[in-house]
């Protein structure tokens, strides 16, 4: 059975603004997990929160950083217990937990436990971030794969893999099916945060990148398919 950790960021979880929560789009993502667990697939989740608050404006105007990182854990936070919710409604049990703890609102992020949930088939949504400010959830996403002994990190994105330059704005973008984590190092690629990217590389965590809007993405990955690209050490 494979052990996967997906890192859905925020914004994904807005639709096409970007902002908010829209429930279509949790449903549909709900459903992708609920046929991947279904499978067999053992699954973490790493929400970001950047559809609910954005700290970077606030910062230009004076916000201590520290504090707009606390607002910004708050917000993976809702985003988790939301997205719990649409899976309990698609029959996945799941449990949430947080790197830090909210007496009667959401369970202390503890490995252990979430490594005995994720082995019982329960999928671990794991908010919060790191708990520390100055960390992406792109950052946390690595930890907590690390930690959870994941096959692979999975980041959902808005295309469908990487490229050498932004494909939205350059119709000549080469896409890559495999590269390596020192070639986007190189090559300054964004694909995710430097701290993230050397996590990864250190422990040697293959991450996929992939476009999460594609139907059965999820499944497809989960049983050794070729979509999005990988990166690897090697």
């Amino acid at each position: 059975m494979p052990r996967l950790l997906l890192k859905l960021s925020g914004e994904a979880l807005g639709g096409s603004t970007g902002f908010g929560l829209d429930a279509d789009v949790l449903t549909r993502i709900a459903a992708e997990i609920a046929a991947a667990v279904s499978q067999g697939t053992q699954l973490g989740i790493v929400l970001g929160g950047g559809n609910l608050f954005r700290g970077g404006d606030l910062a230009e105007r004076g916000m201590d950083r520290v504090v707009g990182d606390r607002m910004g854990m708050l917000a993976t936070v809702m985003n988790g217990l939301a997205f719990g919710d649409f899976l309990s409604q698609a029959g996945v049990t799941n449990h949430v937990y947080s790197a830090a703890a909210i007496a009667g609102v959401v369970t202390g992020y503890n490995r252990d436990a979430a490594m005995a949930d994720i082995d019982s088939g329960v999928v671990a949504i794991l908010t919060g971030g790191t708990g520390n400010p100055y960390f992406t959830t792109d950052t946390a996403a690595c930890l907590r794969g690390i930690e959870l002994g994941v096959d692979v990190v999975l980041k959902a994105t808005n295309v469908d893999g990487i490229y050498d330059k932004d494909p939205k704005l350059d119709p000549q973008a080469t896409r890559y099916d495999k590269i390596t984590y020192d070639e986007i190092l190189h090559q300054q690629l964004g694909v995710m945060d430097l701290t993230a990217i050397v996590l990864c590389k250190e422990h040697n965590m293959p991450l996929v990148v992939f476009d999460m809007s594609t139907q059965g993405a999820l499944v497809e990955i989960a049983n050794g398919g070729t979509l999005g690209t990988r990166v690897a050490v090697n």
